[in-house]
């Protein structure tokens, strides 16, 4: 098969679309041809090399896939040859008591595909029997690769950390990102009033049609200032926050009090200041989180299925312009998903 792999940590020049070998489904396995790949954010970090990951090389990135199924191993009786499926991203132990209660992310043992372990920059990719799922029939392939990671991260992040509520008020930073179009999208759907961020006009009206109330340019240094005189002085509920340290510190000014803010990501980088005083004198929480379990998966999809979440395609790319698309993202010139299309 060819597929794009990674030879050694460092800049994208160490990418190389080349052949190899065709990968064999285990037992409890399926083989997938693998119709598009979305890429993430976690791709560049995977390329770039993070603390504690240790990777064989070389080594296939690519977290959110969805493709057909080839073969199926010996133990799996729920899926057949010719399903058009999506993938989970994630994967636990499937025994502990996390995993068996539906928190396989918390699990010690969680990896995700394209990042611990290889994943769908291939025509061909392996992945467990329990992390797939039908694809609704009337969805494209970019369209179906372009959900679970980010809208799996944004549900965990707003109905699971934050608790957001009807009638509150939720600041989405950065949301041309997969990430923020999916925190935008759930934030209404569970009733709260938005306030979107992003860093070009065009991107600011993109959002509100996806349906953002209010929309507020993060280039301005007084941003904070004008989320909060949207609210009238009052500061938001919630903040749906990823971008890291470069926003961090708004992100908190931007809070009402007894205001919660949720991250999972740190793109600008992973150090932020932060006033204590701030933090009891306005009763404030911060609130980690990483993806979800597979239950939340499958609700997500439940929505996506009915039209109710809707993902965003940039652009696709074939995949042997892999490259490309990551330059692409790391320019930040992206509205949406940029996705990989095997030839």
């Amino acid at each position: 098969m060819k597929a794009v792999r990674l030879h050694a940590h460092g800049g994208l020049d160490q990418l190389h679309y080349e052949d190899a070998s065709d990968p064999e489904a285990r037992a409890n396995e399926v083989l997938l041809r693998v119709k598009a790949t979305a890429l993430n954010h976690l791709d560049l970090w995977t390329i770039a090399g993070v603390p504690g990951l240790k990777l064989q090389f070389p080594h296939i990135p690519g977290n959110d896939m969805a493709g057909v199924v080839e073969s199926v191993g010996e133990l799996v009786d729920h899926v057949a040859i010719g399903d058009e499926v999506v993938v989970a991203p994630g994967r636990g132990c499937g025994h502990c008591p996390d995993c068996v209660a539906g928190h396989d992310n918390l699990c010690r043992t969680y990896a995700l595909y394209g990042y611990q372990m290889n994943g769908g920059f291939a025509q061909y990719a392996a992945v467990r029997a329990d992390n797939v799922r039908p694809k609704p029939v009337d969805m494209g392939w970019a369209e179906a690769a372009s959900v679970s990671l980010v809208f799996l991260t944004a549900w965990h992040m707003l109905v699971e950390r934050a608790r957001l509520q009807p009638g509150e008020t939720c600041l989405v930073m950065a949301a041309g990102s997969g990430v923020g179009i999916a925190a935008v999208q759930i934030a209404r759907l569970l009733g709260a009033r938005v306030i979107a961020t992003a860093g070009s006009d065009d991107k600011l009206e993109r959002a509100r049609r996806l349906g953002a109330d209010d929309v507020v340019n993060y280039t301005d240094p007084e941003w904070p200032r004008v989320v909060r005189g949207l609210t009238g002085k009052r500061g938001v509920d919630v903040v749906a926050e990823h971008t890291g340290e470069e926003f961090f510190e708004g992100c908190i000014h931007s809070l009402a009090r007894d205001g919660r803010l949720v991250t999972c990501g740190a793109t600008s980088g992973p150090r932020a200041s932060l006033d204590i005083r701030l933090l009891f004198a306005r009763h404030l929480t911060i609130l980690g989180s990483y993806m979800s379990g597979k239950a939340s998966w499958h609700r997500v999809w439940e929505f996506v299925a009915a039209g109710s979440l809707q993902p965003v395609v940039d652009r696709t790319f074939p995949l042997s312009a892999a490259r490309e698309a990551l330059e692409r993202m790391q320019k930040r010139e992206q509205f949406g998903k940029l996705v990989l299309i095997p030839e």
